[in-house]
């Protein structure tokens, strides 16, 4: 199993903090891949997201179910199609860590435990001549500039308005 574990400092509260990082329909808005987001439940336990990802010439429907929520700490999360993957976004109070212009802060936590290679190789329509090995091998050094840009741009919502976020990266395969 691989694991990515990251983090960022956003100079609100975890229940500030919170109602962002369980807004997954606002997803798209952060990343330049992920296309679409479709929810199936109330956004509480057992609610079920359709991601639908585009990247290259390759499109993918993730499905995703919360399986815990522990507001404002934790979701956790898991995929529920074609790949071995988990996950929890965590919000800990960090108050010292907050700038001289700001009331508190919290660190932010992302971590995601997936196994690349239990993959299902027929869920993504692969163009002729291209593996599913050459596509983890392209993506994986991908996910740290994704990573980036989407913490960069959570952080400027929650904040409301962008700045320079530094994202610690705590494992990466």
């Amino acid at each position: 199993m691989d694991r990515i574990l990251l983090s960022t400092l956003a100079h609100r509260s975890p229940e500030e903090v919170f109602p962002y990082v369980q807004s997954f329909r606002e997803y798209p808005r952060y990343t330049d891949h992920l296309k679409e987001v479709r929810v199936n439940g109330d956004g509480g336990v057992g609610s079920v997201y359709d991601l639908r990802l585009a990247w290259w010439k390759l499109s993918y429907t993730a499905r995703s179910r919360v399986t815990d929520i522990s507001a404002p700490e934790s979701l956790a999360w898991e995929l529920v199609n074609d790949i071995d993957a988990r996950g929890e976004w965590r919000v800990e109070p960090e108050p010292e860590s907050a700038p001289a212009d700001a009331e508190t802060a919290s660190r932010i936590y992302f971590e995601a435990v997936y196994n690349p290679h239990s993959a299902d190789k027929n869920a993504i329509s692969l163009p002729r001549f291209v593996s599913l090995d050459w596509v983890v091998e392209k993506v994986q050094p991908k996910l740290l500039g994704e990573a980036e840009t989407v913490v960069e741009r959570l952080v400027a919502d929650i904040e409301g308005r962008p700045r320079d976020v530094e994202l610690t990266v705590h494992e990466m395969p």
